[in-house]
C-alpha cells in the first residue's frame, strides 16, 4: 500500500515535484507520510488478527467422507448379488460390464484419473434408475457437482450415436419366425415388418414454453413415436413431439424426416392412425382390444364376420409393441415422472433408455425381476399422461390400403372358416 501511495503521489503531483526548489520540503512530508501510514498499519494489524485467528486454526471438512467411493461402489455392486445390480443398474453385473467395455473400446466413454467408464456409466444409469439429482449423486458417488454434472453431460452426449447404433430399422425382408410359424398370421401377415405406437413422457419445462405440451388431460407430456419388432426389440424412436400433438401427425413428420417402409412391406398401428398400404390400421367401428374379445367368448368361434377376425389377429401382433413400451418403463420408471434436466436432456432421457432396452435385450437380459422391485421413484410422483391416441383428427384412410386390409382379412376369414 505504501509503494502504491508513493507512486500516486509522483503520478499525481510531478509539476509541484519538478519546480520545487526544495526537494528536502518533500522528501520531508513523504517521510511523515509513510511513518504515519506504518502506525495505521500495526492498529488495523492488531484489531484484525484476534478476530481472523479462529478462522485460520479451524480445520476445514472435507464434504465427500465415506469410504465407499464410486469406484469402489460401482465395483461392490457389479461383484455383489445379481440383484443389487439389477435394482441400481436396471441391468445384470455382466451386461453392465459388456457395455462399459463397448463405451470405453469405441471411445465414447473414456477413463480418467478420477472416473473410469464403469462409475461413469453406473452414475447415468442409477440417475435414470432413481430419478436421482445431482446432490443424490454426489451423495452415492462422492463426487463433487461439478465433476457430477460434467460425467452426466458427457454420457447425455453420446446418446444420438448409442441411438444410432442400436436403434436401427428391419435390414431383412425375410418374414419372421413368429408370424412364418403360426397358421393364424402366415400368410395374411407376411409382409408385417413390425408395428408402431405413441406414448407420453411426461416434461417439466418453463410456463411460457408450456401450452403447446398440454396434452389433453391437462398435464404437461412430450409425445415419443417408437416401432419394434417381435421380438420386443425397438426398431425406431421419435423424441420430443409436444404434448398436444396427435399420433398420426408424428408419424407424418417422422415420413417427411426420412422414416420409410420398404416397398410392398407394412407396420401394424392401432385406430389413431390413418390405414394406408404402410400403416395397416384394424376396422374401426369393430373390437378391437384384446380384453373385449376374453370378455365376449371364450373361444374363437364366436367371430361376427372377418373384420372382427382381422382385429383379433391385428391386435395380438400389433400387442408387441404395448407389450416392449410396458417393459420399457417398468425397468426406467423416470419415464413416468418429470425430472429436473433441460429440455433437450429430458427428451435424451427417452431415447437414452430406448437404447438401452436393446443393448439389455441383445444381451439376453431378464425381465421377469421387473413385476416384483421396490419403488426406487415413488409412484405418488407419476403423471397422468395418455397412454397412445385414438383422436382420429379426421384422418382418412387411403383406397390402397383399404383395398389391402380387405383382401388379407377375406383371405383370413376364408381360411379360418374352411
Amino acid at each position: 500500500n505504501r509503494c502504491i501511495t508513493m507512486f500516486a503521489i509522483f503520478i499525481y503531483f510531478p509539476r509541484a515535484i519538478s519546480t520545487s526548489l526544495d526537494m528536502g520540503f518533500w522528501e520531508e512530508q513523504l517521510r511523515q507520510f509513510l511513518l504515519d501510514e506504518e502506525e495505521d498499519d500495526d492498529e488495523l494489524f492488531f484489531v484484525i488478527l484476534p478476530a481472523i485467528i479462529p478462522y485460520l486454526s479451524e480445520e476445514k471438512k472435507p464434504i465427500h467422507t465415506s469410504s465407499l467411493t464410486g469406484a469402489k461402489k460401482v465395483r461392490e455392486i457389479l461383484k455383489g448379488y445379481k440383484s443389487w445390480c439389477k435394482s441400481e443398474f436396471r441391468m445384470e453385473p455382466a451386461i453392465f460390464k459388456i457395455t462399459a467395455n463397448f463405451l470405453r473400446r469405441e471411445n465414447l466413454l473414456r477413463d480418467t484419473r478420477g472416473v473410469t467408464a464403469e462409475e461413469q456409466l453406473g452414475m447415468f444409469m442409477y440417475m435414470i434408475s432413481h430419478n436421482a439429482s445431482n446432490q443424490m449423486l454426489q451423495k452415492a458417488f462422492q463426487h463433487s457437482g461439478e465433476t457430477i454434472h460434467r460425467k452426466i453431460s458427457e454420457c447425455f452426449n453420446i446418446v444420438p450415436t448409442l441411438t444410432q447404433r442400436f436403434v436401427k430399422l428391419p435390414s431383412s425382408v425375410q418374414t419372421h419366425t413368429k408370424i412364418a410359424t403360426d397358421s393364424r398370421f402366415m400368410p395374411f401377415f407376411q409382409n408385417c415388418i413390425g408395428a408402431i405406437d405413441g406414448t407420453h413422457i411426461p416434461i417439466t419445462i418453463a410456463e411460457d414454453r408450456a401450452p403447446p405440451y398440454r396434452n389433453r388431460k391437462g398435464t404437461l407430456s412430450h409425445s415419443v413415436m417408437v416401432a419394434c419388432d417381435f421380438n420386443l426389440n425397438f426398431t425406431f424412436v421419435s423424441c420430443g413431439w409436444e404434448g398436444s400433438a396427435s399420433v398420426a401427425w408424428v408419424l407424418r413428420s417422422a415420413i417427411s424426416k426420412g422414416f420409410s417402409v420398404p416397398e410392398g412391406k407394412f407396420y401394424l398401428v392401432d385406430g389413431g392412425y390413418a390405414n394406408t398400404p404402410s400403416f395397416i390400421a384394424p376396422y374401426r367401428g369393430v373390437r378391437y382390444h384384446l380384453n373385449q374379445f376374453r370378455r365376449r367368448c371364450s373361444s374363437q368361434s364366436d367371430y361376427e364376420n372377418y373384420k372382427e377376425l382381422f382385429n383379433h389377429r391385428h391386435v395380438i401382433l400389433r400387442n408387441h409393441i404395448e407389450r416392449a413400451i410396458g417393459v420399457l418403463k417398468k425397468r426406467f420408471p423416470i419415464l413416468k415422472v418429470g425430472t429436473f434436466h433441460p429440455i433437450e436432456n429430458q427428451i435424451k432421457i427417452a431415447a437414452a433408455t430406448v437404447a438401452f432396452h436393446n443393448i439389455i435385450r441383445g444381451q439376453n437380459g431378464d425381465e421377469r425381476w421387473l413385476d416384483n422391485q421396490p419403488d426406487y421413484i415413488s409412484p405418488s410422483q407419476y403423471v397422468d399422461v395418455l397412454e397412445g391416441d385414438n383422436n382420429y383428427l379426421n384422418d382418412t384412410e387411403s383406397s390402397n390400403g383399404s383395398t389391402l386390409r380387405d383382401q388379407i382379412a377375406l383371405e383370413m376369414w376364408a381360411a379360418y372358416n374352411s
